[in-house]
């Protein structure tokens, strides 16, 4: 998975956003690039996590941007990888909500979309992986990590 993210050009580095709304953007930006997603997806994004609150976050600095409202503006489904070095807080009022990881899932049907959740549960279900994640800083760090990982 982490090697497919660099092949596909579906792996975005940043510095910081600053805040959690240009971060789901930055993290939709390459599937946007490419014609996977439309931009509207991005802006059904962020206003589900408007109008639900930061439902998105999987785990403490762990972001999985996805709308299963926006699947009309999906042509393909697939998974995308950005990492921030500066991470983004979705709640000020709750320490845990926060992100520097964002796997944004863009899915066709709901049963592609419960498959590539299911994938991604696996990755993050290796905490040394997950911590070594948070220090990657570029492409060459993904590619590292997936040929020590066989991923």
């Amino acid at each position: 998975m982490l090697r497919e993210f660099v092949e596909s050009k579906h792996c975005a580095f940043y510095e910081e956003a600053k805040d959690w709304q240009e971060a789901l953007y930055m993290a939709c930006q390459p599937l946007i690039d490419d014609g996977t997603i439309e931009k509207e997806y991005a802006d059904d994004v962020v206003r589900c996590v408007k109008e639900y609150g930061p439902y998105i976050i999987l785990l403490p600095g762990v972001a999985m941007p996805h709308s299963s409202e926006g699947g009309q503006l999906v042509h393909k489904t697939t998974i995308s990888f950005m990492k921030l070095q500066k991470p983004v807080s979705f709640d000020d009022n709750d320490p845990d909500k926060y992100a520097d990881l964002f796997f944004t899932l863009a899915s066709c049907n709901a049963q592609e979309h419960l498959e590539d959740m299911q994938k991604l549960a696996g990755l993050l279900e290796n905490e040394e992986l997950l911590e070594e994640l948070h220090q990657v800083k570029g492409e060459e760090d993904l590619l590292q990590l997936a040929d020590k990982y066989s991923l």
